[in-house]
Order: structure tokens, then sequence, then C-alpha cells
């Protein structure tokens, strides 16, 4: 039986309010190959401004790690690009390809349909790794880069030496991408600085079906 209110979606729609009077419009490109991303995109491009690419993290969709306290400063210095990662949001693929590799060619594509030349790119802790590969593969397109929270140079001994103490890659996912209001409290125990002392289990319910079903 469909709920008759969930904070989540309410969230999302004020979201995209802040997106659209940010200057942004909501856009679908189908690559042709099973891919569709979602991508917010400038309404109107301003030739004197750099081209902006901002890429999220692990979590939730774009607008709820780049809004409203970090967008709108944003759209008065840049032509901003928010998208979608496959598989987050409104962006999904029929490919069995899912690697950062994958998501960066994706994302290059969609910024070649909004005839983008030349970029800057920021990449947020999964958005990081994009980022990263994005810039080694499309050197011509990406002019600056800054990765925020990303492990890319990670190696094996950072794990042992336990700096994320998880056993195998199954029990890191059951982690970053949970299906149950608790290990959505053992992932802002990871996350936050100061995590949320008492979150009620129906919040954390509402948010994993609502954002995070996989």
């Amino acid at each position: 039986m469909p709920k008759c209110f969930s904070l989540v979606a309410s969230r999302n729609w004020c979201l995209r309010s802040t997106f659209s009077t940010s200057g942004l419009r909501s856009t679908t490109t189908d690559l042709g190959d099973g891919t569709i991303i979602h991508c917010w995109v400038p309404k109107a491009c301003k030739p004197t401004r750099p081209d902006l690419l901002l890429l999220h993290g692990l979590g939730a969709n774009a607008m709820w790690q780049w809004g409203p306290h970090i967008l709108p400063k944003l759209v008065h210095h840049f032509n901003v690009y928010v998208p979608d990662l496959v598989f987050f949001g409104d962006s999904f693929t029929t490919r069995s390809d899912r690697s950062d590799s994958f998501q960066a060619q994706c994302v290059y594509r969609v910024m070649e349909v909004n005839s983008v030349k030349r970029m800057r790119v920021v990449g947020l802790s999964y958005g990081g790794f994009v980022a990263y590969s994005l810039a080694a593969q499309f050197k011509e397109m990406v002019e600056r880069v800054v990765i925020c929270c990303a492990g890319v140079c990670l190696e094996e001994k950072d794990l042992e030496d336990g700096l994320f103490p998880v056993k195998s890659l199954e029990e890191a996912a059951e982690i970053l991408l949970p299906q149950t209001p608790e290990k959505m409290k053992e992932l802002m125990r990871f996350t936050f600085v100061k995590p949320p002392v008492k979150t009620p289990n129906c919040i954390l319910v509402d948010f994993i079906q609502v954002i995070l079903v996989i």
C-alpha cells in the first residue's frame, strides 16, 4: 500500500525547486546503449563563465549532495552541470558495466551532447573516483579537477591498518548502500563528525525506500 506522506519525497520536491530557481533545468539523455542519464544543466549558458561539472558520491541523488547550501553559491560564477551517476536518481543502464571508468564515459557523452568543450570538475567521495577517471580518459576536455573525500590512492595496507574496518567488498557494500535502519545508522557513524543521536527508524526506512532502492 503506498504511503500517504513521505518526508524524503517532500525533501526531493524542495530540492528540485532549489535547483530550478538557481537557474538549472532537468534533462535526460539517451546514450543509445541502454543507458539514460539525468542531468541538471543551465537554462541559459553564459560564455564568459567557465563550465563546472559536479559529481556526487554514494548515498543519494545529486540534489541531496549539492544543494541548497552549495549550488546557489556556484551558479553565479559558473555554468553548472549536475548529473545523477548511473544507478542514482533518474539515471540507469541495462549494461552490466559497473566501473568508475564507465561512469566517466557516460558523463563525458552527456557533456558532449550539451556542447561542453572544456570544463572544471569537482568529485565528492565516489564521485571523486569518477572525476579522476574522467580526467585520465578525456584530458582534452578536463581543465581542472578537485577531488574531495575520495581514496583514489587507497592501498590494501591502508585497509589492513584499519582505515575502513571491513572484511570484504560485500560487507563494505552493505554499509555504503544500507538496506536496513541499523546499517544506515552504522553508515552515519562512519560519515558524520557528530552523528545524529537519535534518528527514528521510520525516517531511515523512508530514505531507504525513496532514495536507496537498488
